[in-house]
């Protein structure tokens, strides 16, 4: 899924996206842009490349940063001809950063967050994140996107991706309307309707980007590889709630083939 350019996506791409739930842009940002992402991440752990051995734990989580290569990386002609493409035109807000950052080292440890999910998108200000929302309707995220920092081989601790898994959870949140499901309810069965769906691994050269649709289920898992995977994982958020008197998204498609409605 390579074959985009300055223009957008091509039409095997929005169609990958609606029917698979992804779609893989490599070189979506600089490899420059990702060192330099690196060399700020470092600093802000307190870490050195150079030192293995102060590797202590299996992942580091970092919030939201804003510095210029985040920015710059989320802000890409391609990126955001892309976001026009899969979530319409003026619908999308501007990143002004990226975050957060899961950063994962080698160890033989358990990293404790491995599981599969969904990332929900409203009723966040709720203390217990179990208790966070989705709806069918996405309410508060137009997708969600792993950004590459660095090179990710299979090894490497790539996130998994359900493939396909979006359909499912756009049919299991139907019947509950504005409110929605929280992660607990959502998860109570450990994500067993979509147990079947192919696992894709989301692997890449650093300045590659996953643009995912929101409902798609994936996991964390632990790294077995060598150097630390440098990964950021923000949504990107709507402009407003979806509007029906506006033609349907990419996003928007997937959901209403997934649940019978006319597209």
């Amino acid at each position: 899924m390579s074959e985009a350019s300055h223009c957008g996506l091509s039409q095997a791409q929005i169609e990958h996206f609606i029917d698979h739930g992804y779609v893989k842009l490599e070189g979506a940002f600089d490899g420059d842009l990702a060192r330099q992402g690196r060399d700020q991440l470092w600093k802000a752990m307190g870490l050195s490349p150079d030192a293995p051995e102060t590797w202590k734990q299996p992942v580091v989580r970092l919030g939201f940063m804003t510095g210029k290569p985040f920015v710059e990386a989320a802000n890409t002609p391609l990126l955001h001809a892309s976001y026009d493409a899969l979530v319409g035109k003026d619908r999308w807000v501007r990143p002004n950063g990226l975050g957060t950052f899961p950063i994962r080292f080698p160890s033989p440890n358990d990293p404790g967050d491995a599981g599969w999910h969904v990332d929900v998108s409203f009723g966040t200000d709720n203390p217990d994140f179990m208790q966070w929302r989705a709806n069918v309707k996405s309410s508060g995220r137009a997708l969600l996107m792993l950004f590459l920092f660095s090179d990710v081989g299979e090894l490497d601790a790539p996130t998994k991706i359900r493939k396909g898994s979006h359909s499912t959870i756009a049919r299991q949140l139907l019947p509950h309307g504005e409110g929605g499901l929280t992660l607990g309810e959502l998860a109570a069965d450990g994500y067993a309707s979509t147990a079947d769906c192919r696992e894709v691994l989301a692997t890449g050269q650093a300045g590659t980007v996953y643009l995912c649709h929101p409902f798609l289920v994936h996991s964390a898992q632990p790294h077995r590889g060598t150097e630390p995977r440098f990964m950021a994982q923000p949504p990107l958020l709507p402009k407003g709630e979806f509007d029906p008197s506006l033609p349907p998204s990419p996003v928007q498609i997937a959901i209403r083939k997934a649940i019978g409605m006319a597209l």
